[in-house]
């Protein structure tokens, strides 16, 4: 009866083009995953992440941005997670005191300490909000979803769907101007992704695990011909996203896999890295005098398309990336040590530009994005403490992930999800030179996502099968 009424009042105010009585069975399911289950909640965002969309793009003069519809129930999540924490206090300590999170609380605190010095605070306490729900949801929450093995999996599950139908889309709208067209896949997955370099590192990041998830032996065939599939049609997606920064992040991803595959020792890749980097240094200057050289520019050629990643003369978006990085470089020289507040380049940068730096696409309004790099982009808003923090997130998870892979032998599938976690970051460490997305919830449920699954494993899963196996052998 109550569906009945729903449906004609429904029916009714759509009739006279007011649409939002529509959102109350999706509010009335987040109040009851809200109420019966905090990890089903972060499913649910997990799921919806793919399809979200800025608000400002219907409401630009509302004066703040949020993803809809995930960022309020990221919200509701973080507000849950801070209830819980205080009234349960129970949250795992391993968790707590794993050097992966010690390092995550730096990133926070010092974040906390740049944003009270902000040249904008305002601003910059938004920002740091904003990571809070991020990793209450896709970090803290998650890593306790993960203590049973199979969950992590079913993280990867909830967004396929969506980012497979995002995928979808973009190739028919591509397909419209010509499937290999550069031009044209610059917003082929909009309004979804704001342009193709996040769209394309978000493929990257989900093509290990897509590649992962079909190498486990204990799914029908059926099933692993379905997660073939979806690692063609993510890896056809990510050739089509134009995104260089993607695909050289793919092939750094595809030398580890090799590197650990053939058990190269550290010793031996630190001394190859040092003569090749001497070797380089030797040869500077001609390597430099041959980028100036290059002319080539951004084409829907594939292969000038490559040719054209290392031309820093000519090809404009190279030469403003180089522009942006110059004026985090001279505001980072100016406040080296708090910064100008997180979040706060966009609105800081303008007067650091040189002339002879500017590109056409060049910006005094701060409307054309940020420092374009995960790691210079923090360098001038909080500062070298800034920069530090994030590396010492960085070096501790992939440190974390390359011993758990070597420790945990005899084990395939837990080796897998070690390496698919391990593979995808690294793909987002490499692209985050380039590019920054730890902003959008697209980037971010990936990234913390798999930080927390190598966390998990850590704690959880690696840990115990080793103290099996030494129990086995004492029993022997």
């Amino acid at each position: 009866m109550l569906t009945l009424l729903f449906i004609v009042i429904n029916a009714i105010l759509i009739a006279n083009e007011w649409f939002y009585l529509s959102l109350l069975p999706f509010a009335l399911l987040i109040l009851y995953l809200s109420l019966v289950s905090l990890e089903k909640l972060v499913y649910l965002v997990v799921f919806l992440v793919p399809i979200s969309i800025p608000l400002e793009l219907y409401v630009p003069s509302l004066g703040f941005n949020l993803q809809l519809p995930t960022e309020p129930i990221l919200i509701i999540i973080l507000v849950l997670f801070i209830f819980r924490l205080l009234y349960e206090k129970k949250f795992d300590r391993r968790i707590l005191l794993h050097p992966v999170s010690l390092a995550i609380y730096f990133y926070l605190v010092w974040m906390f300490l740049t944003s009270v010095t902000s040249s904008l605070p305002i601003v910059s306490f938004k920002f740091l909000i904003s990571k809070l729900w991020f990793l209450a949801a896709f970090y803290f929450v998650a890593t306790q979803m993960f203590r049973k093995k199979r969950r992590i999996r079913w993280f990867v599950w909830a967004y396929i769907p969506l980012m497979i139908a995002v995928i979808i889309y973009a190739i028919i709208h591509l397909a419209q101007f010509g499937l290999f067209n550069q031009q044209a896949a610059h917003l082929s997955a909009h309004p979804f992704f704001n342009d193709h370099t996040s769209y394309g590192a978000t493929l990257a990041m989900l093509l290990p695990f897509a590649v992962g998830l079909a190498l486990n032996r204990k799914y029908s065939l059926p099933l692993r011909s379905l997660c073939w599939l979806i690692v063609f049609v993510v890896a056809f997606a990510l050739l089509l996203s134009y995104s260089r920064a993607a695909w050289i992040s793919v092939a750094i991803a595809g030398v580890v896999f090799i590197i650990l595959k053939l058990k190269i020792k550290f010793r031996t890749l630190f001394i190859v890295c040092l003569i090749g980097g001497a070797i380089l240094y030797s040869y500077s200057s001609v390597i430099f005098m041959n980028m100036e050289r290059n002319r080539q520019n951004s084409s829907k050629d594939l292969a000038k398309h490559i040719q054209s990643i290392s031309n820093i003369r000519t090809d404009v978006s190279n030469v403003e990336r180089l522009n942006r990085w110059k004026s985090a470089f001279r505001m980072f020289c100016e406040r080296p040590f708090w910064g100008w507040g997180p979040g706060t380049y966009m609105f800081n940068y303008a007067p650091f530009q040189l002339f002879k730096d500017k590109t056409p696409i060049s910006t005094n309004s701060g409307n054309m994005g940020n420092a374009h790099s995960e790691y210079i982009g923090p360098l001038a808003e909080s500062g070298i403490f800034g920069c530090l923090s994030i590396l010492l997130i960085v070096i501790i998870t992939l440190y974390t992930g390359i011993r758990l892979y070597t420790r945990a032998v005899n084990h395939r599938q837990t080796r897998i999800l070690i390496l698919s976690a391990t593979l995808g970051l690294i793909t987002y460490y490499t692209h985050g030179v380039l590019n920054n997305f730890l902003d959008t919830d697209k980037a971010s449920a990936l990234f913390w996502g798999y930080t927390a699954m190598i966390v998990a494993l850590d704690v959880y899963h690696v840990r115990k099968l080793e103290e099996t196996k030494k129990s086995e052998c004492q029993a022997l």
